[in-house]
C-alpha cells in the first residue's frame, strides 16, 4: 500500500474511533435499572419498604421503584457501585448527576440528598445540596454550615409524571470555590456558589426520606440515573 493511502486509511480509522465513543468518555456511572440495585453501593429501606427494578409497560423499560410505606422514615439508595466497588467522590472536583423522577404524591419528602459522611460534630452541613417534593412543589435547597437552609429554586410539579433533573456540583469545602448548577427538563434553572463538600466528604442518596412523610405512603419512580463530569454526559 502506498504511504499516502496508508496514512489516509489510518486517519480514517482514528476518526471512526473518536466518533464512536465521544459521549461516554467522561461518564462515571450508568445506573441503568436493568442491572438491578447492584448499581448502588447500598439500599437504606427497612421492610416492608423496598427498592426494586421493574417494567411498568409504559415504554420506558425497567425503572427503579422506591416504595416507602406508612411508618417508615426513609427508603433510599446510597452511593454508587462502579466495577463492584463503592465509588468515592472527591473534593475540588466537578460532577454532574442526572435522573428522571415521578412520584405518586405531591408530598414525597426529600427525593435527593448530597449526603455528608459522619454524624453530629463530624460534619457541619449534613446535606449541602438537597431536593424535596412537598405541597406539589419541587424544591432545591443549599444547606450551609450550621444547617442553614436556603431555597434556591422551586417549581410546581404534577404527580405520576416524569421530570428530568440534572445537578452539576463542584465540590469544595470553602464557600468561595464550591458551586451548583440545576437543570430541569433540559433548561438551566439555577446556579449558585457555596460550600458543597463537608468535613468527611459526601455521597448520593435517591428515594424518599423525612419525618414529615413518615405517615405517608410514597412511591418514587426513578429512571435514567447517570453520573459524569459534564452536562452532556447525563443530559438524557
Amino acid at each position: 500500500m502506498r504511504p499516502s493511502l496508508l496514512a489516509a486509511t489510518a486517519a480514517a480509522f482514528a476518526w471512526c474511533l473518536v466518533v464512536a465513543h465521544p459521549a461516554s468518555a467522561s461518564v462515571i456511572w450508568n445506573g441503568d435499572a436493568s442491572a438491578g440495585t447492584a448499581v448502588f453501593d447500598g439500599v437504606l429501606c427497612d421492610s416492608p419498604g423496598s427498592v426494586t427494578a421493574q417494567d411498568n409497560s409504559d415504554g420506558r423499560g425497567t425503572v427503579f421503584k422506591f416504595n416507602k410505606p406508612l411508618g417508615l422514615l426513609r427508603c433510599e439508595a446510597h452511593g454508587l457501585s462502579v466495577g463492584g466497588s463503592r465509588y468515592t467522590f472527591k473534593n475540588n472536583s466537578t460532577y454532574y448527576l442526572g435522573w428522571d423522577t415521578s412520584t405518586n404524591t405531591p408530598d414525597a419528602g426529600t427525593i435527593f440528598q448530597w449526603k455528608s459522611y459522619g454524624t453530629n460534630d463530624q460534619h457541619q452541613q449534613n446535606y449541602p445540596v438537597l431536593m424535596k417534593v412537598e405541597g406539589g412543589v419541587l424544591k432545591l435547597f443549599h444547606i450551609e454550615v450550621g444547617e442553614v437552609w436556603t431555597l434556591k429554586w422551586s417549581t410546581p410539579v404534577t404527580t405520576s409524571t416524569y421530570k428530568r433533573i440534572v445537578l452539576g456540583i463542584h465540590t469544595s469545602d470553602t464557600a468561595s470555590a464550591g458551586w451548583v448548577e440545576a437543570y430541569y427538563n433540559g433548561a438551566k434553572v439555577a446556579e449558585f456558589s457555596g460550600r458543597t463538600w463537608d468535613d468527611l466528604g459526601n455521597d448520593t442518596r435517591w428515594g424518599s426520606y423525612g419525618a414529615e412523610v413518615q405517615d405517608k405512603r410514597v412511591i418514587n419512580w426513578i429512571d435514567g440515573l447517570k453520573v459524569g463530569t459534564s452536562y452532556a454526559d447525563v443530559a438524557s
